[in-house]
């Protein structure tokens, strides 16, 4: 469907009023995209409509991406991974970027964040979103500040207008740090390091500097009029998230969050979909308090951790760092995880970076999913043990979150095709491999039995 139709369609269904999913479920109405997503969840599409309906969960779905299949994000939905990407104003390959997406989306990233900071951004969008089956967000400040020689030059006016483009253009969702306020900046000196947020940094400066309070938290109405015409989502960002463990839980974040709870209440009257940026680095004691208290300050809207990190020292591993974090943020009620590279802290990732950060963080979401049951992981997961037991490789392949890697590592030491139907692998060989004398011990627990029946 081209976005003309796209748009025809929305505005049919809405019978000229609101077109985003918030406003038809609550009219009581069962959108194609909730069905869609009832389906791939393995959910009731009512219960989809109803989770939207009381804010737990969204579809990120702008009227002009008909290009998107869309995804559910809510606690109650398989937890989802989130793919960041984007130009900087040192490396910024327009045609590396759309690569980088469809790494993302091979291997199983259900949105992708263009964050491009350089470049010729809007450009890099068109050919993102038109290339993309995915959601797509973005900063909008990240292009306002590329656009103006200072920062300082910023204005109402302008953020408004890019959203308004970026819109138009069929951005999914936005990134938007409307909950960092003036009275929150003395909170910061007791940080290590301070404001970590590039947008939240950079309003920041620009609230202190004219000692106005942050544009969009005073203009948050007209932005909602914006996300309502598309039905773009909005990502409430967490401009004050702790760039540490050592800031882990302090005022100043819990302070942002209380703002995000506001926020998430106004969009919600005026039929805006929204999720809640969350931490950060936490420590993991701190984890399951910080996922309660969003669903309390909230009201349970759909959180999306940025990791979290569980401690400092991880660099060139923070994917890893940062799946440990985020398996036990799922498990405690985190929707979405959005995924950490190698690169974090260090460098713009490339695309073998990029793979790397999501299959770490595709695994701490199964096994959240894992641990609470949700439809399908329990059965995936067991397929793979069968195919395991069953020396069945190319099930395991079939199965593996990654199966190319599973296949390559597997074909380093035996390659040859007759070792895909073989009955042990390089690392136990024919003789010494457990499963195979378990085979044996189970051939003879079943001659036993038989033994017992026919015995007079």
């Amino acid at each position: 469907m081209n976005r003309v139709a796209a748009i025809k369609e929305h505005i049919k269904r809405a019978n000229g009023g609101a077109v985003t999913q918030l406003r038809f479920a609550k009219e009581g109405i069962i959108t194609p995209e909730m069905k869609d997503n009832a389906v791939r969840e393995g959910l009731d599409a009512e219960f989809i409509r109803k989770e939207i309906a009381e804010g737990r969960l969204i579809i990120p779905a702008n009227i002009m991406h008909p290009e998107s299949r869309t995804t559910a994000i809510g606690r109650n939905a398989l937890t989802k991974v989130n793919s960041n990407i984007g130009a900087s104003a040192v490396v910024k390959d327009l045609d590396e970027e759309v690569r980088k997406m469809k790494v993302s989306e091979k291997y199983g990233a259900d949105t992708v964040m263009d964050l491009s900071t350089g470049g010729n951004i809007p450009e890099i969008r068109e050919a993102i979103l038109r290339n993309s089956t995915v959601p797509i967000g973005t900063v909008p400040i990240y292009e306002a500040i590329e656009r103006i020689k200072d920062p300082l030059d910023l204005t109402p006016e302008l953020l408004l207008e890019i959203c308004e483009e970026q819109a138009e253009q069929g951005v999914d969702y936005f990134t938007v740090h409307s909950c960092i306020l003036l009275r929150m900046m003395p909170m910061i000196e007791k940080r290590i390091t301070k404001i970590v947020s590039r947008g939240g940094s950079l309003m920041a400066h620009w609230m202190i500097s004219h000692h106005m309070e942050n544009p969009f938290y005073t203009h948050f109405d007209q932005l909602l009029d914006i996300c309502r015409k598309y039905d773009v989502s909005l990502s409430l960002g967490d401009a004050l998230r702790p760039g540490s463990t050592h800031d882990a839980s302090d005022e100043a974040q819990f302070a942002e969050l209380a703002v995000h709870g506001e926020l998430n209440r106004r969009a919600q009257a005026k039929d805006v979909q929204v999720m809640i940026e969350g931490p950060g680095h936490v420590p993991l004691d701190q984890i399951e308090m910080n996922m309660k208290k969003e669903q309390e300050l909230c009201d349970d809207a759909p959180f999306y951790v940025l990791g979290p990190l569980t401690c400092d020292v991880g660099a060139g591993y923070d994917h890893i760092t940062g799946a440990i974090g985020g398996a036990l943020a799922a498990f405690h009620g985190a929707a979405m995880l959005c995924y950490l590279t190698p690169k974090e802290h260090l460098g713009l990732p490339n695309e073998a970076d990029v793979r790397d950060g999501i299959l770490a963080t595709r695994i701490a979401a199964h096994s959240a999913d894992l641990a609470h049951k949700k439809p399908g992981a329990v059965e995936r997961n067991n397929e793979m043990s069968r195919a395991r037991y069953g020396f069945d490789w190319e099930s395991q392949f079939a199965l593996a979150l990654d199966g190319d890697k599973a296949r390559e590592l597997h074909d380093e030491t035996l390659p040859e095709h007759q070792f895909k139907t073989a009955e042990f692998c390089s690392m136990c060989g024919p003789r010494f491999c457990s499963m195979k004398i378990s085979q044996g011990i189970e051939d003879w627990n079943a001659a036993l039995k038989e033994e017992e029946l026919i015995a007079p």
